[in-house]
C-alpha cells in the first residue's frame, strides 16, 4: 500500500485518537486496492470546510485516495469492532467493508471521521466480499447531502469514487468507495460490544473518550456516566423528531446504526414519504414493521436503552439503582422527543405561540391526511402558499372544518398572516429527495454513466427552503403504480 506524499497540498489534516484506544476496538488494516479508480463526485463545499484542497480534491492521487489505493499521509486505517442488535438479535458484528482512515482537523479545529466505505474486507466481514456497489453509494450521497440541506444532524459524503471492478449481489453490479464525514463512528453498538465483550476499564475509558470528544462539561456533572446517557437522548430526542417532521424513514434502525453523537447514518434501505401512513415500511427486509416509520420514536428509545444498560457498571455502585436511572431517563426521552416534536409541528403549520388545543389541531390534519392519502410534503407546501387545491384534501368535509379551525387559530396570535407564512416557508420544504426522481438519478448514472441528473437533483436539494420556481419538478408526485416502492440494503 502506498502512501501518498502529496497530502500535505491536498490538505489532510490526520489525528488518530481512536487509534490510541484499547486494541480490542478496532482491527489496523489496509484497504484492498482497486483496479481503475475513477473520480466519479466530489463534495467541494464539504471539502473546503473540512480544508481540503478543491483542486487537489480532483487530481488523479485524489481518486487513488478516495478508491483506497492510497493511504493519505498521517492517516491510520482500522476497521472498527461492534457489536449490537439487528432487528431485535443479538449480534458481533463490526465494520465489514469500511475502514477509518483517521480524523481530520479542520481549520476551526473540529475534530471529524474519515472514512472508506466499501474498501475491502475486514475481520468482520463474516462471510460478505467488503465492497460496495455504485448505485447504494450515490444514493448514500444523494439522501446525506439532502439531509444536511434539510437542516438533520447526519453523516456526509465527500466523494464517490468508481473501482473499476465488479461485484456480484443478485447480478453483477459496477463496483464504488463512498467516502463518509462523520462527527464520529461511535455507535450505540461500540458500547454494547466493550460492556459484552470487553472489561470495565476498557468501558470506562471509552465512556470517558466520548464524553472528552463529544460532551464537554462533564466534569461539572454529579455522575458524568449519567451525564453522558442524558445527553445522547438528548441529541436523538431532537433528531427523530426531525425525521418525523420531513417524514422520513430510516429503515434499519438496528443499534449498529445509532451514532452517539446524534447523527444520521447509513442511508441503506431509508426512504421518504409520499402519502402520509405511519405504518408504511420501504425496507424489503423489514417484514414485521419493526421500523415503520410511526414506530421511530419507539425503537429509538428501545435502542436508548440498550446504550443505557451497557453504562450499568458505571452509573452506580447498586445495580438496581442504576436501573432505576435509566427507567427515569428513557421516560424523559418521550417527553424531550414530544417537546421538539410538537413545537416544530407548530411552527410548519405557522403557529408562534402555545396552546393547548395545538396538539389536536395538528392530530387531527395527520388523520385526514392518512384517510385521503394525501402526500406529506406538498399538504404543507399548500398550506404554505394557500393552494389548498393542489392537495387531496381540497373539497373534503373533514378539510374544510379542519381548515376553519387553523384559520381561527391563527387569528388569535398577535403576528400577521403573513409572518406565518414566512415561518411555514423556512420549516416547510419545497423539495425533498423524492424516491422516484432519486431512482432516476441513479438509473442514469449506473445503467448509462449519466451523471447530469445526480448533479440537477443535488442542486435542488441543496436549498429544499428556497421554493424557488425551477423547484417545482423536483416537488412533483411519482405516477400512480399497483406496486409499492421498495428499498434495499445495499449491501
Amino acid at each position: 500500500m502506498r502512501q501518498n506524499t502529496t497530502s500535505q497540498d491536498a490538505g489532510w489534516n490526520f489525528d488518530n485518537s481512536y487509534a490510541r484506544l484499547p486494541g480490542s476496538l478496532y482491527t489496523r488494516l489496509n484497504p484492498t486496492p482497486v483496479r481503475e479508480p475513477q473520480l466519479i463526485l466530489v463534495n467541494d463545499a464539504l471539502a473546503v470546510s473540512l480544508g481540503l484542497n478543491v483542486e487537489a480534491m480532483r487530481s488523479a492521487e485524489a481518486s487513488a485516495v478516495f478508491a483506497g489505493n492510497e493511504i493519505p499521509e498521517g492517516a491510520e486505517p482500522l476497521a472498527q469492532a461492534y457489536a449490537g442488535h439487528q432487528f431485535g438479535h443479538f449480534r458481533l458484528l463490526g465494520d465489514g467493508r469500511a475502514l477509518l482512515l483517521g480524523e481530520q482537523i479542520t481549520p476551526e479545529g473540529e475534530r471529524v471521521d474519515i472514512q472508506l466505505k466499501g474498501a475491502g474486507q475486514t475481520p468482520y466481514s463474516r462471510t460478505y466480499d467488503g465492497r460496495a456497489a455504485l448505485g447504494p453509494m450515490l444514493r448514500e450521497y444523494i439522501i446525506s447531502e439532502a439531509m444536511h440541506g434539510l437542516g438533520i444532524p447526519t453523516t456526509r459524503s465527500l466523494a464517490v469514487a468508481a473501482t473499476g471492478e465488479s461485484i456480484r449481489r443478485e447480478t453483477e453490479l459496477p463496483g464504488a468507495v463512498l467516502t463518509r464525514i462523520a462527527a464520529s463512528h461511535l455507535r450505540v453498538a461500540t458500547f454494547q460490544y466493550v460492556s459484552h465483550f470487553g472489561t470495565r476499564d476498557e468501558l470506562r475509558t471509552l465512556a470517558d473518550y466520548t464524553l472528552r470528544r463529544h460532551f464537554p462539561g462533564s466534569e461539572k456533572a454529579e455522575n458524568r456516566y449519567l451525564f453522558l446517557v442524558q445527553e445522547v437522548m438528548k441529541r436523538q430526542a431532537v433528531l427523530i423528531a426531525k425525521w418525523q417532521l420531513v417524514g422520513f424513514v430510516h429503515g434499519v434502525m438496528n443499534t449498529d446504526n445509532m451514532t452517539i453523537s446524534g447523527e444520521t447514518i447509513d442511508y441503506g434501505p431509508c426512504a421518504f414519504l409520499d402519502v402520509y401512513d405511519p405504518d408504511i415500511v420501504f425496507s424489503t427486509r423489514d417484514t414485521e414493521g419493526r421500523y415503520a416509520f410511526g414506530k421511530q420514536p419507539e425503537m429509538a428509545a428501545w435502542n436508548l436503552t440498550r446504550f443505557a444498560e451497557t453504562l450499568i457498571p458505571l452509573l452506580d455502585e447498586s445495580e438496581e439503582r442504576a436501573v432505576q436511572l435509566i427507567e427515569e431517563e428513557i421516560s424523559n426521552f418521550f417527553k424531550l422527543y414530544h417537546h421538539t416534536w410538537l413545537s416544530e409541528m407548530r411552527e410548519k403549520l405557522g403557529i408562534y405561540h402555545e396552546e393547548p388545543e395545538d396538539e389536536s389541531l395538528i392530530e387531527e390534519l395527520l388523520r385526514i391526511m392518512q384517510i385521503y392519502r394525501a402526500d406529506y410534503t406538498n399538504t404543507f407546501r399548500a398550506l404554505t402558499w394557500d393552494k389548498y387545491e393542489d392537495t387531496a384534501l381540497s373539497g373534503t368535509p373533514e378539510f374544510t372544518q379542519w381548515l376553519a379551525l387553523w384559520e381561527a387559530r391563527l387569528s388569535r396570535q398577535p403576528e400577521s398572516k403573513a409572518s406565518s407564512h414566512q415561518l411555514m416557508r423556512r420549516r416547510n420544504p419545497a423539495v425533498i429527495p423524492r424516491n422516484h426522481r432519486v431512482e432516476e438519478a441513479l438509473q442514469a448514472a449506473v445503467n448509462q454513466g449519466d451523471y447530469s441528473s445526480i448533479e440537477r437533483l443535488l442542486a435542488a436539494l441543496a436549498a429544499p427552503f428556497a421554493h424557488a420556481p425551477e423547484q417545482t419538478d423536483f416537488a412533483a408526485l411519482p405516477v400512480p403504480s399497483s406496486e409499492p416502492y421498495r428499498t434495499y440494503c445495499g449491501t
